[in-house]
C-alpha cells in the first residue's frame, strides 16, 4: 500500500475516531449533569424533606473519572489540551513542527504507561470481587473497567495521530502537523469564538 494510498484511510480514520470522541464527550457531558441533578436532590431531599439519598457522592464521584477519561480523546483531536508556548510561538517552523511530534510521542507514552496500571488495578478488582466501602456496596470493577476504557479510546486516538503525524513528519507536510497536533494559534481559537457567536445569535433569533 503507497503512501498515496494510506493518507485518505488515515484521513477517513480520523475523522471517524473524532465523531465517536464527540459522542462520548456529549454522553459523558449527561453523565456529569445527571450526577449534579442528583446532588441537587439530596441536598434539597436533606434540607426540607427529611431524608438523604445515600451514594450521591459516590456516583458522583464515578461519573467524573469516568467523563474525564472519554473526554481525553475529544481534547487531544481538538487541540484543546494545555501547552506552555511562550517559546514555541518564536521558534522556526520546521522547529515547532518536531515540538509538536515530541510533545505528542510523549503523550502517548504517558497513557500507554497510565492505561497500563490502570487495566491492573481494574482486573485486580475484578479477581478479587472487591466492592467500594461504602453503602451502595458498588462492585469496583465497573467504574474502574468504565475508565479504563476511556483511557485505552485515548491510546487509539493517539495512535492513530502519531500514525498520521509521523507521515506528515517524513513527507515534510508541516502544515498537516501543526493542524493535527500543534498548538492552536490566537487567530484559530479567534474564529471558534466569532463562529460560536454566531451560533448563539442564529439560536436567540430561531
Amino acid at each position: 500500500m503507497t503512501n498515496n494510498t494510506r493518507l485518505p484511510l488515515l484521513g477517513r480514520a480520523l475523522a471517524l475516531a473524532g465523531t465517536l470522541s464527540n459522542v462520548a464527550v456529549w454522553v459523558g457531558g449527561a453523565l456529569t449533569l445527571a450526577s449534579v441533578a442528583l446532588i441537587c436532590f439530596e441536598v434539597i431531599a436533606r434540607k426540607f424533606l427529611g431524608f438523604t439519598l445515600s451514594g450521591a457522592d459516590e456516583l458522583s464521584g464515578y461519573a467524573f473519572a469516568i467523563s474525564t477519561s472519554w473526554a481525553l480523546a475529544f481534547a487531544a483531536i481538538n487541540r484543546a489540551n494545555v501547552r506552555v508556548d511562550a517559546i514555541y510561538q518564536r521558534l522556526p517552523v520546521r522547529a515547532a513542527a518536531v515540538l509538536d511530534w515530541i510533545a505528542l510521542v510523549a503523550t502517548a507514552v504517558f497513557m500507554v504507561y497510565l492505561t497500563r496500571y490502570a487495566a491492573d488495578v481494574a482486573m485486580q478488582s475484578w479477581q478479587q470481587q472487591s466492592s467500594a466501602n461504602t453503602p451502595l456496596a458498588t462492585p469496583l470493577w465497573i467504574p474502574q473497567g468504565l475508565w479504563v476504557l476511556g483511557l485505552a479510546w485515548m491510546c487509539i486516538v493517539l495512535a492513530l495521530m502519531l500514525v498520521r503525524a509521523c507521515c506528515a513528519l517524513v513527507t515534510g507536510d508541516l502544515a498537516a502537523l501543526q493542524r493535527l497536533c500543534g498548538v492552536r494559534s490566537a487567530q484559530e481559537e479567534a474564529e471558534e469564538e466569532a463562529a460560536a457567536g454566531a451560533r448563539i445569535i442564529e439560536g436567540e433569533r430561531a
